[in-house]
């Protein structure tokens, strides 16, 4: 059960969300996806109704009693599943996926990543990283560099067989 209002919650073509607080791993999954997935650990019902309102957000919810209120009944993504990757099949049959936008969010905070030079992140990576990778990025809130190492292709992987039903 779905009550997206029509302009989809969109901000340039793609929809902003916010995870309730029962959906951490979701909001994950969604930020390696690319999507700009809100989430806080502790915020009651009230403070997620209001901040979604206030900066155009689909609400992603298991709450019941959450998608009751008059303003989220045409904003949510309502999640049937306990299991995240359920829960990411479901929220992905509603908005689909764009590959272009893999990994370019940070997944602690949520922002764009801005493409570094090499020379930059020398003294932050292992040496080995720097020396067989050409590309990088950073968050510029918590300066996490990112690069396309191995685990990129895990979890493109990861992504495959929990997309196809795996």
């Amino acid at each position: 059960m779905s009550g997206v209002a029509e302009d989809g919650g969109c901000s340039v073509g793609r929809p902003k969300l916010f995870a309730d607080s029962m959906l951490g791993r979701l909001a994950l999954w969604l930020r390696i996806l690319g999507f700009d997935v809100a989430y806080e650990k502790a915020i009651d019902d009230e403070e997620i109704v209001e901040r979604a309102r206030r900066e155009g957000r689909i609400i992603l919810t298991r709450d019941t009693l959450l998608v009751k209120r008059r303003w989220v009944r045409e904003n949510h993504i309502f999640i049937e599943s306990d299991r995240f990757r359920e829960q990411l099949r479901e929220v992905v049959s509603v908005l689909g996926v764009d590959e272009a936008r893999f990994l370019t969010r940070c997944v602690r905070c949520n922002v764009i990543l801005e493409d570094v030079e090499k020379e930059e992140v020398k003294e932050e990576v292992p040496p080995y990283v720097y020396s067989t990778q050409e590309a990088f990025s950073r968050c510029p809130v918590c300066r996490r560099i990112y690069w396309a190492g191995t685990h990129r292709d895990e979890m493109r992987k990861e992504l495959e067989r929990i997309l196809d039903g795996g």
